[in-house]
């Protein structure tokens, strides 16, 4: 027989080898890259997940996977994490000069007074982390949490703001992170995507650019998912249209495709190949991550969500969670909703409510299923918050705080980290880093870091350049995971 003649399917049945037997080398070869780490740098000719060992590492994995709760809108850090008795002290005088030199502000001028924290605080666990009252969820996990106070970034509006956490630069069209670490380790999960976003709370600022693949090939884009029917709309079977007749119809798509690449030698042209493969596969494995009917009552509970949830960030949490069981590499939860310009008071007891027992579950959950020590979870915004209010009468604000990028509050928990802990501090006025300074570059290092990746040695030369997802800054956090 003329071997161009033979179809794939008459390839697996009649190669002696079979289709059985290419699975368990597939798997077998899975075990044996996580069992035995090997350094590499990555190459720009990476078109796909599986030009990749996975497990290929700079050094040992401490983690699996991310599961990254973005608060996006920038949560006030001096009313929920970082209490400033001196503002309480100096609350309606204006801030000295000396302070605010050379700052630029989004909607304040100098000479802003002082606004005291909107909360109480208190301490939590054997740590005796101090958390406000509004985060009493939070305040159970302290122990399982180590809390980052110093972290900066260059960016003081939202869009480059969260475009710059997400990708390592505030110009759209970088790599987001996790698509650096699906091209850098491949995923786990065979059936659905190993970047995922799930969203809630309204609208972001820096929107799809925050999970775009930028110039890596195609398939390592975040792909949004819905959390209640199909995950992704139009990914279920058209009526009337039989498996086999779909799966023709995919392979002699993928057929011109392949001959269309040989001609034009476009590496997108496999990237849309793996996108239709990977839907097709997500046929079978979405209604079964959809169906919560085996998540117990009390589960739910825990989360603050029912089955009968739509979209919450709650719902969201559940949902990471079966995510991460099934594979994904890196999990996003983008909750917006935090810019609080005015009553920064109300808001905050309106995220708080909405976010707070969601992520306490998300951790509880993970550790009980012996999983919180291969997942890192990381929660934090764009950027802080001023300890100046925010008040305009032509813009009808009062009481609120306006965008700082000079200090806010991150926390992290898993993953191989210390926890229990604070690091960092800021001076009395919550304005400056004074101790242990941590800039989003170096949380960057840090979450690669903890995957088994050195953030200088995975690259992609672009346009006649290297690049990387922390550009030429950044440094691993050594007291957060030493």
């Amino acid at each position: 027989m003329n071997l161009k003649e033979i179809t794939r399917r008459q390839l697996f049945g009649t190669c002696g080898i079979g289709i059985g037997k290419i699975s368990l080398a597939t798997l077998l070869a899975r075990d044996l890259g996580a069992a035995e780490p090997t350094p590499y740098v990555a190459s720009p000719s990476a078109a796909s997940r599986n030009d990749w060992p996975l497990g290929g590492l700079h050094h040992p994995a401490k983690i699996k996977r991310v599961i990254y709760l973005f608060m996006a809108g920038a949560p006030s850090q001096l009313d929920l994490f970082d209490h400033k008795p001196k503002l309480t002290e100096l609350e309606g005088k204006p801030i000295p000069p000396s302070v605010i030199a050379g700052q630029r502000y989004a909607f304040i001028q100098p000479g802003a007074a002082v606004l005291s924290p909107r909360f109480k605080f208190k301490r939590f666990g054997k740590s005796g982390a101090e958390i406000a009252e509004t985060l009493p969820h939070l305040g159970e996990i302290a122990d399982d949490v180590a809390f980052i106070r110093s972290v900066h970034t260059n960016q003081f509006n939202h869009a480059p703001a969260q475009i710059l956490v997400n990708t390592g630069s505030p110009i759209p069209g970088r790599p987001a992170m996790g698509s650096w670490l699906t091209y850098g380790l491949g995923s786990e999960a065979d059936d659905l995507p190993g970047f995922v976003v799930l969203k809630s709370g309204g609208n972001l600022s820096g929107g799809a650019a925050m999970w775009s693949n930028g110039f890596l090939p195609g398939e390592h884009q975040g792909v949004p998912f819905r959390s209640s029917g199909d995950p992704i709309l139009h990914v279920a079977t058209p009526s009337g249209i039989s498996k086999q007749t779909q799966r023709a119809t995919l392979d002699l798509l993928a057929d011109l495709n392949r001959r269309r690449k040989q001609t034009l030698n476009v590496d997108g042209i496999s990237s849309r190949i793996e996108s239709y493969e990977m839907a097709y596969r997500m046929q079978t494995r979405a209604p079964e991550l959809m169906d919560f009917s085996s998540e117990s009552d009390d589960t739910l509970a825990m989360y603050g969500t029912d089955r009968n949830d739509a979209g919450s960030f709650a719902k969201n949490c559940v949902l990471a969670r079966r995510l991460a069981e099934r594979g994904v590499r890196f999990i996003q939860l983008y909750h917006a909703g935090w810019d609080h310009h005015s009553n920064v008071e109300g808001g905050l007891k309106s995220q708080c409510k909405a976010t707070d027992q969601g992520c306490a579950a998300l951790v509880k959950d993970l550790k009980r299923r012996g999983m919180l020590d291969e997942t890192l979870v990381v929660w934090g915004g764009e950027f802080g918050r001023t300890p100046m209010v925010e008040a305009s009468a032509a813009l009808g604000r009062s009481l609120g705080r306006d965008h700082h990028p000079q200090a806010y509050t991150m926390w992290m928990a898993g993953g191989g980290i210390r926890a229990g802990q604070t690091i960092g501090k800021t001076d009395d006025l919550g304005f400056h880093p004074v101790e242990d300074p941590v800039h989003v570059h170096d949380i960057q290092a840090t979450i690669l870091h903890q995957l088994g990746i050195d953030h200088e040695r995975l690259t992609f030369t672009f346009a006649g350049r290297p690049y990387r997802l922390t550009d030429i800054h950044g440094n691993v956090i050594d007291k957060l995971v030493g």
